[in-house]
């Protein structure tokens, strides 16, 4: 099991073992909720914000890609179960210097996360059925009208790679895209297109990031700059006429 040997190594050998234990059943409570551990990982201030996880839609950076770092193991025949196990053990035991918070989820809500993790890191495809549909946050596909020039564009409140609509109208000219950012996680707003490259500020917990541009008629792309970001799907249409 070599590649359970890799894959443990940053833990030490005491978290290993209570990692074995955690996947042999002990103080289990039920078993994993898939749907729950979904929407914990990409849920608010969890997960998701720092660690990339193709299932899930994740394109975090400040931590460890999840496939990258289980994919491997799983495919060279590592169990669901004990990958699970070292999860749940990392996320309960941080470790020194670590910018994972402590307690950022506990009991089975992180078996549920470690469970998910386990399930899907490192696999290709997308998720089916039920567990398609956990997570996803809520888009509205109405266009944001802008008001005298000024438009607002909220970041999902959850923390979820997205704004809160699809699509921006505007009329040429001066136009100001504003997005509050109530969740933890940084985000910004950017606007680009033909001659047009402008970028706000990176704004979490309650800030406001604005960026502004003369603006042409035609079609024009708002999206946040921050890397990885507008690759997991935050970005819209912005209609000038």
């Amino acid at each position: 099991m070599r590649a359970f040997r890799t894959l443990i190594r940053p833990l030490g050998v005491a978290a290993a073992s209570a990692a074995l234990l955690a996947v042999s059943g002990c103080g289990a409570s039920e078993e994993p909720d898939l749907v729950n551990g979904k929407e914990l990982f990409v849920g608010k201030g969890t997960c998701g914000s720092c660690h990339t996880l193709a299932r899930a839609g994740t394109k975090g950076n400040r931590g460890p890609s999840l496939d990258e770092s289980f994919g491997p193991a799983l495919d060279d025949g590592l169990g669901k179960s004990t990958v699970a196990g070292v999860v749940e053990q990392q996320i309960s035991e941080v470790r020194r210097n670590s910018t994972m918070p402590e307690d950022l989820v506990t009991g089975q809500d992180a078996r549920d996360v470690a469970a998910y993790v386990a399930a899907v890191a490192g696999q290709p495809g997308e998720d089916t059925g039920v567990l398609a549909l956990a997570g996803r946050p809520e888009v509205s596909d109405k266009p944001v009208v802008a008001d005298g020039g000024q438009a607002e564009i909220p970041a999902d409140p959850s923390g979820a790679l997205a704004f809160v609509a699809r699509f921006i109208e505007a009329d040429g000219g001066q136009v100001t895209l504003n997005m509050p950012n109530p969740s933890p996680i940084d985000h910004n707003v950017a606007i680009k297109g033909a001659g047009v490259d402008e970028k706000g500020p990176v704004v979490g917990n309650g800030g406001t990031s604005e960026v502004s541009a003369e603006l042409e008629p035609g079609k024009y792309v708002f999206y946040c700059s921050v890397p990885g970001h507008e690759e997991g799907g935050m970005r819209g249409e912005l209609t000038v006429e």
